[in-house]
């Protein structure tokens, strides 16, 4: 019997800034979304020092670009 260990995915780091300030971070874990393609999602609150007194929600998600069709096209048990 072979046994294929999972791909060590990373977690990515986005920073927002602002005039080159950081003002937040953001991290990103791998997703494999509803629509069948994969890659990187995160959400969260961060503070633009401004006067939104509850800050901002965020969200970042980076898409695989052919994702999908690969897997659409991917051998079962492959």
């Amino acid at each position: 019997m072979i046994s294929h260990m999972a791909e060590a995915k990373p977690t990515i780091t986005v920073k927002f800034l602002i005039d080159g300030n950081e003002v937040g971070t953001l991290l990103l874990n791998s997703k494999d979304f509803k629509t069948g393609s994969t890659g990187f999602f995160g959400i969260g609150k961060i503070n633009l020092h401004d006067d939104a007194s509850k800050g901002y929600q965020a969200q970042v998600q980076l898409v695989k670009i052919g994702s999908k069709e690969a897997r659409e096209t991917k051998a079962p048990g492959a």
